[in-house]
């Protein structure tokens, strides 16, 4: 029987510091035409209406910019999520920034509340800061937080209004499931832009990063071993993958932060490849291609539409 499939593209950019994201699925979608391969009209479609609009409005909002669009789209992902993830044998999302992703995660768990949720976070960045420690405001540096449930008040730098807090709770609590995922089940790879709020935490909890560097001495069958063993006692793993996590040197510099010395697509093509034919992974999201900021025409989404087609490809071909 044919595993079930189906995409949800979300467009919103309300969370990143720089504008252009909102373009990245579209640019996946030019590639996937110009090739003649039709992967977007294979599958289902769900789009997520946005708050973009609210980009064309200052806030003031300083530690939560746009928290009161976010936590709609929050909503809307986390219902479409967990629609698909009923309906479907695998979801795949294609969205713009990664602000949303708290929403995915939460879809998720709102689909199976009794199952454990493990969390594969392939990044750039940590992406676990909250009102109270963020040094910029921009949310698409909060997700996993908002997963965890967390403030960290014990780093705390700044006083976010009565409002943002508010936007905030609203965004951790959604389906009435508080936290989505534990530390122990949260999972990196390729972080190397962390704050000092975020690096106290994950010191706090143990959370481990594995280090391209790293990565590269031990080799990635070795780590894809190690995660294996982390992820055994979780029901359903869920993987993120940030296309900042490449090297942008060697791909392009099309994503809203990019960092050096990250991975390759060879690299990211076998991680990905792996977990999308594991039979815990329900999702894999694809996030933050920035087809403004590409000095290459459009190679990130380029490079981005290649890994999507290879984990679609090991997901037809699941038993």
């Amino acid at each position: 029987m044919s595993t079930s499939i189906a995409f949800i593209i979300n467009e919103s950019e309300i969370s990143a510091g720089t504008r252009g994201a909102s373009l990245g699925p579209g640019a996946m979608r030019v590639v996937d035409h110009n090739r003649k391969q039709f992967l977007f009209g294979k599958y289902p479609n769900t789009f997520i209406e946005t708050e973009n609009h609210l980009l064309d409005q200052p806030t003031d909002l300083v530690w939560g910019k746009r928290a009161d669009g976010l936590a709609k789209v929050y909503e809307r992902v986390a219902n479409a999520v967990k629609e698909s993830r009923e309906k479907f044998d695998f979801t795949l999302v294609v969205a713009a920034d990664h602000g949303s992703a708290g929403g995915t995660i939460a879809g998720l768990k709102m689909a199976n509340p009794d199952k454990r949720l493990g969390v594969l976070w392939i990044d750039a960045h940590g992406d676990m800061h909250t009102p109270y420690t963020t040094p910029s405001g921009n949310m698409h540096g909060m997700p996993l937080a908002t997963a965890l449930n967390e403030d960290n008040l014990e780093s705390k730098q700044n006083d976010p209004k009565e409002e943002t807090v508010r936007y905030w709770n609203q965004m951790k609590n959604i389906g009435g499931i508080a936290p989505k995922i534990e530390a122990d089940d949260l999972a990196f790879i390729g972080l190397r832009d962390l704050e000092t709020p975020e690096i106290e935490y994950m010191d706090r909890k143990g959370i481990k990063n594995i280090a391209v560097e790293e990565l590269r001495e031990v080799g990635v069958d070795a780590i894809i071993e190690r995660l294996e063993k982390k992820f055994e006692n979780c029901d359903e793993i869920y993987l993120s993958f940030d296309v900042d996590s490449m090297d942008p040197k060697i791909v392009s510099h099309g994503t809203g932060t990019p960092v050096d010395n990250g991975l390759s697509p060879e690299e990211s093509q076998k991680l990905l490849k792996h977990f999308a034919g594991h039979p815990k992974v329900k999702c894999i999201e694809f996030v933050e291609v920035n087809p403004c900021l590409d000095e290459k025409i459009n190679r990130m989404a380029e490079v981005a539409y290649d890994l999507m087609k290879d984990v679609i490809e090991t997901v037809e071909n699941k038993a």
